[in-house]
């Protein structure tokens, strides 16, 4: 007699989305892009359930008569919100952080990447301890491992403490590491371009038809989580470091940036951003802002950028192409997979860094630090020394940021 196993049941999810005000429905069920939500408005989440108590009662006895296994919300929900949701469905509750941080952990392959990720989860589990089902770890026991009176829970906190302290440290040498390899690219001069993009927007199948690399491109979100380097020259010879990263979101958890900083920090150094966006997205403004918000936060705002408008071969309409580029100068239409418009792309490319082969000389007062901190985040610095008052700097800035230094140009 052969003994076969049980087929692992599929887990049904019940997704659910809160219509604030100044956020469309729309806008709402494109950011979840699921096939079936819950949605409520409500001028703003409440405090017990996030959603209304009616509501919740409601999604209660769906869950049950479904046999829904799992209650995602596409926001993220306070500790207290998690526990109450969980008590009364009795089902896995699920917060749009929890799953972009089960998403990232399926996609990490390198040791950097699955360090990121437990940082994130460990930092993002550590108040919500009190909600868990079971603990995270059987005690060791022995003298010095529990002081007196201490809870499972306060166990539990320490060792995720503990844990996360240690990541820290580790990602700490990561960092450092990359520095040095920054350094190392700094000393030949060469212009670093960061490749950013929503998720899925077709940054890693641009950088593969570039340069040859192997990185990762297939249709998913996330698929590539940490940053590859590979040169490319350019027809008038200059060569130049494309770098590939992580695939932006809206409303990416501010946990998962802190955990990122080792490899985000790749935007923040780079010279020039190249910006691939998806045009046969229907909310492709939408994703634009989103990218556009998170290279705020990463303080890489301001930075010379090249927009690559992307996967033109999947357009229902191709003027809309034109009507894009026309929108934001400069930039250019391509199908990376196809190979369309590439030529054209080089060519923008090489135009943006034209400026990148001279060097540019600056005494700039002490005073004016915010000019100065704008020309370490922009530009290019080569070498800087102090002179009294002023500081003294040789670097390769952008155009516009060279219109704005021309009262401090050395003679």
């Amino acid at each position: 007699m052969i003994e076969t196993k049980p087929k692992k049941r599929a887990e049904r999810a019940l997704l659910i989305g809160l219509e604030q005000d100044g956020v469309s429905k729309w806008d709402l069920r494109d950011s979840m892009e699921v096939v079936d939500t819950v949605t409520q408005k409500l001028p703003k989440p409440t405090a017990p359930f996030y959603i209304g108590k009616g509501k919740a009662e409601a999604i209660k006895e769906s869950v049950q008569s479904q046999g829904v296994t799992s209650v995602i919300f596409n926001d993220e929900l306070s500790p207290a919100q998690g526990r109450n949701l969980e008590n009364l469905l009795s089902r896995k509750v699920l917060d749009r952080t929890q799953l972009i941080l089960d998403i990232f952990a399926q996609r990490a392959r390198s040791r950097e990447g699955r360090l990121q990720i437990e940082l994130a989860q460990l930092q993002y589990l550590l108040p919500r301890l009190t909600r868990m089902w079971h603990h995270l770890s059987r005690q060791t026991g022995g003298i010095g491992t529990r002081g007196p009176g201490e809870t499972q829970l306060e166990v539990d906190r320490r060792r995720v403490q503990e844990r996360i302290a240690r990541l820290e440290r580790e990602l700490e040498g990561v960092r450092k590491v990359r520095s040095t390899q920054r350094q190392g690219r700094k000393r030949h001069q060469w212009p670093v371009a960061a490749v950013v993009g929503y998720t899925n927007a077709g940054k890693s199948t641009l950088l593969n038809l570039m340069t040859g690399a192997d990185v990762l491109a297939v249709d998913k979100l996330f698929a590539t989580l940490d940053p590859t380097t590979r040169r490319f020259t350019l027809p008038n010879k200059q060569r130049v470091l494309l770098t590939d990263t992580v695939g932006f979101l809206r409303k990416l958890p501010h946990t998962l940036i802190e955990s990122f900083k080792a490899t985000l920090e790749e935007v923040s150094e780079a010279d020039l951003l190249i910006h691939v966006v998806d045009l046969s997205h229907p909310r492709v403004d939408e994703q634009m802002a989103a990218v556009d918000s998170v290279i705020k936060e990463l303080d890489a705002f301001g930075k010379q950028t090249l927009i690559a408008f992307n996967k033109i071969d999947l357009l229902e309409n191709p003027d809309l192409a034109s009507i894009y580029c026309r929108r934001f100068p400069g930039s250019v239409a391509i199908s990376a997979k196809a190979g369309h418009g590439i030529d054209q792309f080089v060519d923008a490319l090489q135009a943006a860094l034209s400026a990148w082969r001279l060097r540019s000389h600056f005494r700039v007062p002490l005073s004016e630090s915010n000019l100065i901190a704008e020309i370490h985040r922009v530009g290019h610095v080569l070498d800087l020394q102090y002179d009294g008052d002023q500081a003294v700097i040789t670097a390769h800035v952008p155009p516009h940021l060279e219109q704005k230094l021309t009262p401090f140009i050395a003679r």
